[in-house]
């Protein structure tokens, strides 16, 4: 990520601070008046932000809001929505697949990061080419197709110098053998990508196939920058604009 201005540094870091230092169980009134406080998002979909909470309790309640806001903004009658907190380790269940048509949970999941963001846990995310590390944000997913990495998902990414050059960089949802419980028993963690969130073999075409085509994936990690400045969680015009795009 592009290191942050000396004027914008300390209202970033404040943020992110703050918000790791909200408890999991804070009340979402309570979360809107501190997102409010720090200019990062418009109040978030109660009603969105519930649900997802109701159905993955095991995830961060934090992450679930944030998400919440971002598709709300990008497109609040979508059907799927599929989160990865990048803030846990790799050796933990950080992927989370939600049909919000039919109130369910799909898929609670391993995923891998790449091998550029890190070793067990990633700390650093780019949109660079070659630099195989994981991105950020708001993705919309595209078409399925089989590659040199067996049947896989295109994503686009909707948000500018932050991910919207991972199609060209190939980032794809994919299966591998790498991410196993077995694996993380043999290494303590899972083997990593090239910047791809690569899934278990086992669920590979269940999930892509549940997310195909028009749905969205939300990206998350305490990146003071990105928090700061992602026009979908600020929800502005443009955002909108590009996401109906």
């Amino acid at each position: 990520m592009r290191f942050l201005s000396t004027l914008r540094l300390p209202l970033a870091t404040l943020a992110a601070s703050l918000l790791a230092a909200l408890p999991a169980t804070q009340p979402t009134a309570q979360a809107n008046d501190f997102l409010a406080q720090v200019g990062l998002s418009q109040p978030l979909p109660i009603a969105l932000s519930q649900t997802l909470v109701r159905l993955a309790p095991s995830a961060d309640p934090r992450v679930l809001e944030l998400a919440a806001s971002a598709l709300a903004c990008a497109e609040p009658d979508a059907e799927r929505l599929a989160v990865i907190d990048f803030s846990r380790p790799s050796s933990e269940p950080r992927l989370w697949v939600f049909d919000l048509s039919q109130d369910k949970l799909l898929f609670e999941e391993l995923v891998s990061h790449g091998r550029g963001s890190g070793d067990a846990e990633a700390t650093v995310f780019s949109n660079t080419p070659e630099s195989h590390q994981s991105s950020l944000g708001l993705f919309r997913t595209m078409n399925s197709y089989y590659g040199s990495n067996g049947y896989s998902l295109r994503l686009e990414g909707l948000e500018a110098g932050v991910n919207d050059l991972a199609y060209q960089r190939a980032i794809v949802i994919h299966g591998a053998d790498y991410v196993s419980e077995a694996f993380v028993q043999q290494t303590g963690r899972l083997g990593r990508s090239h910047g791809c969130p690569a899934v278990r073999q086992e669920v590979t075409y269940p999930l892509i196939d549940s997310i195909k085509e028009e749905h969205y994936l939300f990206a998350y990690y305490p990146d003071p920058e990105w928090l700061e400045s992602s026009a979908f969680l600020r929800c502005d015009r443009t955002a909108t604009q590009l996401a109906m795009h």
